[in-house]
């Protein structure tokens, strides 16, 4: 039986796909992340919770694994990429050396590198395709740039050292399993919305959002995403490859946030918005090609923005 590891696998992204390996009998799951897993993880997987960027606890999370799916990254929202430029390279970077390093030593069958779609962030051509990023301009963020640079990582790996990867870039990704935070913009957009509009006084105040509306994205189910990941780490077609592993409806922000106000239970005629300064780098337009996974993978995402936003506001409103 195929042993695999995931990384960060108690974040929002790591727990679908562990939880998607697990419907899977075909795989024997390792997680290790710093965090404390839930008890379900604890109960059904192994756990490692050394520090990854440490290349002795890497190679020790990394021993008799056949498969590593490399989610562990600072992540956010998009005031996240703004307060910690730094940190986040720096310990992204650091991850990379170690875990991919491990990877080589331990000779695994697959690599499976969770990228982000922020490697696209100064795309100019839409739907974006994959086979657009050696043409794609620099990301302009730290947290881009770190992300486009794991890609880098793993390419001269497999170049060096016959690394055998997949690289899978998620997009937008929201769902049950992601809190927001007290500050808007550290976490990411949807739990941010959600928040704000649970806490509004009455349907006769405005929701809050940073920009004019304008700018798109591509809201994508967690529970979609680790199935695309899963799918594309499982499938020898994969081997490296790169997918855009999203959802193909392209939504405004302000598009979203009606969504948001009504799966709230808010008068959807009394939605109005509260236009706040936008970041210094902020997406313009987030919209991929998902041709590709399909084509390829057989693979396609099947959880619409209304029925997803629906069931991340009701398992927040009985947190928040």
């Amino acid at each position: 039986m195929p042993k695999i590891l995931v990384t960060g696998g108690a974040g929002t992204i790591g727990q679908a796909v562990v939880r998607r390996l697990l419907a899977d009998p075909a795989w024997d799951v390792r997680v290790s992340d710093q965090r404390e897993a839930p008890q379900w993880i604890v109960e059904a997987c192994e756990v490692h919770s050394g520090d990854l960027r440490d290349r002795e606890q890497a190679r020790e999370a990394t021993a008799g694994c056949t498969h590593v799916i490399h989610l562990a990254a600072i992540v956010g929202g998009i005031a996240n990429f703004h307060k910690l430029p730094y940190t986040l390279t720096d310990v992204n970077s650091s991850l990379y050396n170690a875990v991919i390093g491990a990877a080589i030593a331990e000779g695994v069958e697959r690599f499976t590198y969770v990228s982000s779609s922020m490697v696209f962030e100064n795309a100019a051509l839409f739907p974006t395709p994959e086979s657009y990023i050696g043409e794609c301009p620099v990301p302009t963020s730290a947290y881009g740039f770190s992300k486009l640079a794991g890609e880098h990582w793993v390419r001269a790996a497999n170049d060096e050292h016959d690394l055998p990867y997949t690289i899978c870039r998620p997009f937008n990704a929201y769902g049950p399993g992601e809190m927001p935070e007290n500050e808007p913009g550290i976490a990411h957009a949807v739990p941010d919305l959600i928040r704000k509009c649970l806490a509004l006084p009455s349907d006769d105040a405005p929701l809050p959002i940073f920009g004019d509306g304008t700018h798109t994205r591509t809201l994508t189910h967690v529970d979609d995403i680790a199935d695309g990941i899963v799918t594309a780490t499982g499938a020898e077609v994969a081997l490296g490859e790169d997918f855009n592993i999203s959802a193909g409806e392209e939504l405004t922000v302000a598009q979203i946030a009606a969504i948001v106000w009504q799966a709230c239970g808010r008068d959807p005629a009394a939605f109005s918005l509260e236009h706040l300064p936008s970041f210094d780098v902020d997406v313009v337009r987030r919209w991929p090609d998902v041709s590709k996974a399909e084509q390829v993978l057989g693979w396609k995402a099947q959880i619409g923005a209304e029925a997803g936003i629906a069931s991340t506001v009701e398992w927040l409103r009985e947190r928040v």
